[in-house]
């Protein structure tokens, strides 16, 4: 919650921002902020209850799929991504 109801962008230069890890570098940028409606606690709690209703159905559809922890460095996400769909040729 915290990750999306922070994000912000400057309608001047298009940068983000995150109000907590990543906050605009002067007062001037922090006072033209806009949050996206989208990002508003109401409609992100909206999303994730619709997630958290099918994600029952989506997992039994998908039952060949794997968890990823995408919070990793790239290289590392992508070898294990790359590991789960190519299978290693069984050592005889």
């Amino acid at each position: 919650m915290e990750r999306l109801s922070q994000r912000r962008t400057d309608p001047v230069s298009g940068e983000r921002y995150h109000t907590t890890f990543r906050p605009a570098p002067t007062p001037e940028i922090q006072a033209r902020l806009r949050q996206n409606p989208r990002d508003q606690e109401e409609n992100i709690e909206r999303r994730l209850e619709t997630y958290y209703r099918n994600v029952k159905d989506l997992e039994d559809f998908y039952e060949d799929a794997f968890y990823v922890n995408a919070d990793q460095d790239p290289y590392v996400v992508f070898e294990f991504i790359e590991s789960c769909i190519i299978k290693p040729l069984p050592c005889k």
